[in-house]
């Protein structure tokens, strides 16, 4: 072989090797194929979602429950210690943000209610449902007029017709 053949040839070579290590392997996406979900796959996912807000909603009452006897009896104690009758600004903050709770669990047992009377994979289950919004706002009105004890009571019927609810559902 002459020099200048060689020197092709081995340009040439080395001119491949170089251009097989630089280029990057590229695997190519292949469309994934629809998935097909059945009517019957459908409900049992909303129905999971349904029992799913249930259980979200008994264990956010289950920890204010838990928390709320000792904070009523203190708001209680410090009125009964209350003897100059002015009333504690602090006790009647504490007063206002145990209140608002009672507030905030009504409506967001209302806006469970109504997410059970609007989808109609939930409807069979709303019949058992509905009243958990009202015992609510028995327990706001209770715990507006102060009586934390009773209100907190009254919220435990709600916890109890929760888990009826979720029974029901598995």
């Amino acid at each position: 072989m002459t020099k200048a053949t060689s020197s092709i040839c081995l340009l040439l070579l080395l001119s491949t090797a170089a251009f097989a290590q630089s280029r990057s392997r590229r695997t190519t996406k292949h469309p994934s194929t629809a998935k097909t979900t059945t009517p019957a796959a459908d409900a049992a996912r909303v129905r999971t979602e349904g029992a799913t807000r249930v259980a979200n909603q008994i264990k956010n009452l289950s920890t204010f429950l838990y928390l709320v006897g000792g904070v009523a009896r203190g708001i209680e104690a410090i009125d009964a210690s209350n003897t100059g009758g002015q009333p504690s600004p602090t006790n009647e903050k504490n007063k206002a943000q145990l209140t608002s709770t009672f507030s905030d669990f009504r409506v967001g047992l209302d806006a469970l209610e109504v997410y059970f009377r609007t989808t109609p994979e939930l409807q069979p289950y709303y019949a058992k449902l509905v009243g958990t919004a009202s015992g609510a706002a028995d327990a706001e009105t209770q715990a507006k007029a102060g009586q934390f004890n009773q209100a907190g009571r009254t919220l435990l019927g709600v916890v109890g017709r929760l888990t009826d609810v979720l029974v029901l559902m598995r």
